[in-house]
């Protein structure tokens, strides 16, 4: 099984520790391409028109500044940097050592700075988003589209792919020859479904910690809408062989 995610777009700066170890991060067949949209994202953080390249506002200047020291930062694993709804639904802040390592060989979050990143490879904090158009680099999606295929096919190998991704993180890789159930989440109120993106992250990321949990790994599209069938609130699901809707109550 190997389940995708978005990053999240509140990291945690580690207070201390070492700066990211390039060669230490998984998939270093990407080393190349990280450290080509890292430079250019430090270039482009200490410009005048940095949060128009970056999309963000005034108020994120501190987290476009730390992006001009990307590489000399602290690190610390990706399951705690990430910390947005999903991850704390997930509960990866919390993650020991058994429960990160099972995350390391099921989960990969798809990032518009490192490609592809485990839980439990050590980044820093960054500001940075797949829908930038980065310099001479340019789209990200499209650039990434062109780096990951192969690795992550090779992960896959043939297991199930359970796809957690918002559309701009979907258009860097989309799997073609394996399994993949894609999650969608909706809400039931007074009898009409709609599709409430705050709490598809939250339940995206409950799906996502409790098959990290699970003692064996799901296997097919049923295994997994077993796991999801049983997450709290959850008051119908719609499977299919390439879609998981979860709809939860109003």
């Amino acid at each position: 099984m190997l389940i995708l995610l978005p990053p999240s777009e509140g990291k945690t700066p580690p207070a201390a520790g070492p700066p990211v170890d390039m060669a230490a991060l998984s998939h270093p067949s990407l080393t190349g391409a990280r450290e080509r949209v890292g430079a250019a994202l430090a270039k482009v953080s200490g410009q005048r028109n940095a949060f128009d390249v970056l999309d963000v506002g005034p108020s994120l200047h501190d987290e476009v500044e730390r992006n001009r020291s990307l590489w000399t930062n602290p690190a610390d694993v990706a399951a705690r940097v990430y910390s947005g709804v999903l991850y704390d639904a997930a509960g990866a802040a919390d993650w020991d050592g058994t429960s990160l390592a099972r995350a390391a060989e099921r989960i990969r979050i798809i990032s518009a700075l490192w490609g592809a990143v485990s839980p439990a490879d050590r980044i820093p904090a960054y500001r940075l988003s797949m829908s930038t158009s980065l310099g001479r680099i340019g789209a990200l999606a499209s650039f990434w589209r062109q780096h990951l295929a192969a690795d992550l096919s090779h992960l896959a190998g043939d297991g199930i792919i359970v796809d957690c991704r918002s559309s701009s993180y979907v258009a860097a890789w989309r799997p073609t020859g394996h399994p993949c159930v894609a999650v969608r989440v909706e809400r039931e109120l007074h009898g009409k479904r709609s599709v409430v993106s705050h709490m598809a992250k939250h339940t995206r990321g409950l799906l996502a910690g409790a098959l990290v949990a699970a003692d064996t790994a799901p296997a097919t599209a049923s295994d997994v809408a077993d796991v999801a069938r049983a997450l709290p609130g959850v008051i119908d699901l719609v499977s299919t062989d390439k879609e998981l809707t979860i709809v939860l109550a109003g």
